[in-house]
């Protein structure tokens, strides 16, 4: 990767596509419209809270690769964001939380069986859009992604003991969650706009994936909830194990080890039992050895857009690269 002074803003990353983006969105409005007063009620308020369309530029971007723009690329990136969303309202649900990007999650303002309901609605309304495109292969890649994103959700849930919870699991989960549905969007890109390209796209975009929630993990342990819109330590709150203290656990000592266990035994954490354990964690270099792993990952996204061919979009491949790796750090 190109060597910067300043980390690049999503908007930066977004600029040759600005206008496509808006385009998204109101393909987005388009696919969710119900006559029904219940389901455009919350469908307005996810509206409101919706994320920076990071998989729909890529999807974007991808598709721009060879200096093209298919006509099909800014629906297909509205599908990958209704995706996107409909597994954070059903994660939610699942796991209870009551905030997402500092704004009350759809189960803490309605209720649980609303969430799993609007989650449900949102797949079921990204289907019928794909189909109506009348292509077989973007929905076989789409369809791909979202079972492995459920497969990865229930084996997370499976996990008996959080702290038996290997590396391997990890990356697992991750690829599953994370870098199933970006590496999708990217293979999606390149089927519209650079079908030369389908393989090196996808590649990239699920290394980028991988990065990406390697550096949303170290977040939960450097950054604040007004950084971050969620409290600081909430995967450890919520007892989920992350790169950073996989690699601290078999270096811990016994009173550490035993003040590790005191967290995840509690069904409700204090605040200074999280700032310790980050601590912990933190002393025994989990954070060092994370981001290299995400470096690691960044590095292999990077060498998969070698050969591509240069312009706006590429170069746009490689600031998300950054962007993903170094965002709100």
């Amino acid at each position: 990767m190109t060597a910067r002074t300043a980390v690049p803003r999503l908007a930066d990353i977004q600029a040759p596509i600005r206008e496509r983006v808006d385009g998204v969105v109101d393909e987005i409005r388009r696919i969710v419209v119900s006559d029904f007063a219940p389901v455009e009620t919350v469908n307005e308020y996810l509206l409101k809270i919706r994320g920076k369309l990071f998989r729909p530029s890529l999807l974007l971007l991808c598709d721009n690769v060879e200096g093209e723009q298919s006509p099909q690329a800014e629906t297909l990136a509205a599908i990958v964001e209704l995706v996107h969303l409909a597994t954070l309202v059903h994660d939610d649900a699942v796991d209870h939380s009551v905030l997402r990007r500092g704004m009350p999650t759809v189960n803490a303002l309605w209720s649980h069986q609303v969430a799993i309901i609007m989650g449900d609605y949102l797949y079921t309304r990204s289907l019928m859009e794909i189909t109506r495109l009348g292509k077989l292969e973007p929905i076989q890649v789409l369809a791909d992604a979202a079972n492995a994103m459920t497969v990865g959700e229930m084996r997370q849930l499976s996990s008996h003991d959080a702290l038996d919870f290997s590396e391997a699991d990890y990356y697992r989960l991750i690829d599953s969650k994370t870098a199933s549905l970006m590496g999708a969007a990217c293979e999606l890109g390149a089927l519209t706009g650079a079908p030369a390209h389908r393989l090196a796209l996808k590649t990239f975009g699920r290394e980028l994936g991988l990065a990406f929630q390697i550096a949303d993990d170290l977040l939960d342990y450097t950054a604040d909830s007004a950084v971050t819109g969620k409290p600081t330590g909430l995967d450890l709150r919520e007892h989920k194990v992350t790169l950073p203290l996989i690699y601290a656990l078999p270096r811990l000592s016994p009173g550490e080890r035993a003040e590790v266990e005191a967290l995840f035994a509690h069904p409700e954490p204090s605040d200074a039992m999280i700032a310790g354990v980050v601590e912990i964690v933190k002393a025994q270099g989990g954070l060092e050895y994370a981001h290299a792993q995400a470096m690691e990952c960044a590095q292999r996204a990077g060498e998969a857009l070698d050969g591509l061919p240069e312009g706006p979009a590429l170069e746009a491949l490689r600031d998300s690269i950054v962007y993903a790796i170094e965002r709100r750090r």
